[in-house]
């Protein structure tokens, strides 16, 4: 028989910890299995210049500020790690690190028997906190090429790790933006290939799209607009925080061009959907700030003008001309940093709670079968699940779930 806990949690990280804080909070005995170090993926699963996507005010959990750092900045990845170790010790969150789980299965009594690669657990109630971020994908686009190397955005680190010569950057939501503008800035020769996404403002009329966000009620959406589902997010907190703009990356030197579709013979080909991507782009940044100006004039606020805000710069060729197919060896491209996102594997889970697709089947994070709880999804419960004070309110909410059982 293994060793008996009442509540165990799966993953050390932001959502393994905003349990955990709950449960103690609930007095309800729980251990975190954690198969690396407590927030693993901000230690090596980033590239060393990240910073994190809001600013120190919203990207943190109720209970612990950040300290030490202007709240209005974006702190470093190291930064966050050093808080989420704060926070770990300031709640005394039980965590046995450097623990793989092999399988979770359920018993005759109902409740779940956890092998690991040191011991057996029993539980009543078990927390998948493992996140989104689990396995990286990489579209089977471009075969094995002696002459390229290949990485997704999860194993980039900075721009001296590359190869001499041209990088194509795939994705165009917040790590590959980051990326193709600092290997830019690295004087690197960059092609990056924009899909369709949504790029609101990082800030507007004095506030930060966080804070629009949130009084517009589009963090606390329950289900995403039909067609947006993949849909990727064009912001960060890179180089102090700023809008991002795919125009003034062209204008800087970056050749951006469509979708990746296909390799044949040496050749890159891409869609010829850069410019209606980057309309589409636009819209949702206009969207924002119109919806925005009607809030503050509905609440008679005094925010300062900001027309400036909607002017939109002028189109660079390689938009209106976009290169519908690329020689890799002519043009010397030699590295491509896929930044295309992750999928889950929840293989290690034997109880009828995942689908077809590889998705757990819940709501609002509690599965179907009863004692199972998910933690850290995009959409979980809302928009803004997956971000760190996001899952603290999804934790809590789980957590209260156990404490009724």
């Amino acid at each position: 028989m293994g060793k008996k806990i009442h509540t165990l949690i799966i993953g050390a990280g932001q959502a393994g910890l905003a349990a955990s804080e709950h449960l103690s909070n609930h007095k309800i005995d729980h251990l975190i299995l954690e198969r690396h170090r407590m927030v693993e993926s901000w230690r090596t699963s980033r590239w060393d210049s990240l910073v994190a996507n809001g600013p120190a005010w919203h990207d943190k959990f109720p209970t612990l500020e950040f300290t030490d750092v202007n709240q209005d900045s974006f702190v470093s990845k190291d930064r966050v790690v050093e808080y989420f170790e704060e926070f770990a010790k300031k709640i005394k969150a039980p965590i046995i690190e450097n623990i793989n789980v092999f399988e979770v299965i359920k018993d005759s009594k109902d409740n779940f028997l956890i092998q690991t690669s040191d011991e057996e657990y029993e539980a009543k109630n078990v927390i998948a906190a493992t996140g989104a971020f689990q396995v990286p994908v990489i579209p089977k686009i471009i075969p094995n090429h002696s002459n390229l190397e290949q990485l997704h955005s999860k194993f980039y680190k900075k721009p001296e790790q590359l190869k001499k010569g041209a990088v194509l950057v795939v994705g165009s939501g917040s790590s590959g933006s980051q990326i193709a503008e600092e290997l830019n800035k690295a004087n690197k020769k960059v092609y990056f290939s924009i899909g369709p996404h949504d790029r609101p403002p990082r800030k507007y009329r004095g506030k930060d799209n966080v804070w629009w966000l949130g009084v517009l009620g589009k963090w606390e959406a329950k289900t995403p607009k039909p067609g947006t589902q993949h849909v990727t997010i064009a912001v960060s907190g890179y180089d102090g925080g700023k809008t991002i703009d795919f125009r003034k990356f062209a204008h800087s030197g970056i050749t951006l061009l469509g979708m990746t579709k296909k390799y044949e013979n040496g050749k890159l080909y891409f869609s010829n959907d850069l410019k209606i991507n980057i309309e589409n782009g636009d819209k949702n940044y206009l969207d924002l700030l119109n919806e925005a100006d009607e809030y503050i004039k509905k609440n008679n606020l005094s925010f300062p003008e900001e027309p400036e805000a909607r002017n939109i710069i002028f189109e660079h060729s390689c938009i209106t001309k976009p290169l519908l197919e690329l020689n890799i060896e002519e043009l010397d491209i030699t590295s491509v940093i896929w930044a295309t996102g992750y999928k889950h594997d929840f293989s290690w889970m034997k109880v009828d709670v995942i689908g077809d697709d590889g998705k757990p089947i819940h709501q609002n994070g509690i599965a179907k079968t009863p004692g199972i709880y998910f933690l850290g999804l995009p959409w979980l419960s809302m928009r803004g699940s997956s971000f760190i004070w996001g899952v603290w309110k999804d934790a809590k909410y789980v957590v209260e779930h156990i404490a009724n059982r």
